[in-house]
């Protein structure tokens, strides 16, 4: 069972920057895949970034060239750095944790706020 624990949604202005944390535990398997998705007042969840335990990532369109999402496999923790943020960037931000052989985990979200 992974644990996941989010940190550092918030208020930004746009054009601002913030940097998503999120660390897991609970599991002495590797985690395969981990990520961000999110999802806003009246939409499905989407994805917006993620990456695999060999440093490959994806990114949806509307994010490219403003986010980046790494890891530290050694803390099993991944971050998703959010530049020149938008209004329509704001949601719930959830971080995903993949094992292959054991599904997926979710954290309880981070509220991502970008408004003058």
């Amino acid at each position: 069972q992974v644990q996941l624990v989010e940190s550092g949604g918030g208020l930004v202005q746009p054009g601002g920057s913030l940097r998503l944390s999120c660390a897991a535990s609970g599991s002495r398997f590797s985690i395969n895949v981990m990520g961000w998705y999110r999802q806003a007042p009246g939409k499905q969840r989407e994805l917006v970034a993620s990456i695999t335990i060999g440093g490959s990532t994806v990114y949806a369109d509307s994010v490219k060239g403003r986010f980046t999402v790494s890891r530290d496999n050694a803390k099993n923790t991944v971050y998703l750095q959010m530049s020149s943020l938008k209004p329509e960037d704001t949601a719930v931000y959830y971080c995903l944790a993949r094992q292959t052989l054991f599904g997926d985990y979710w954290g309880q979200g981070t509220q991502v706020t970008v408004s003058s």
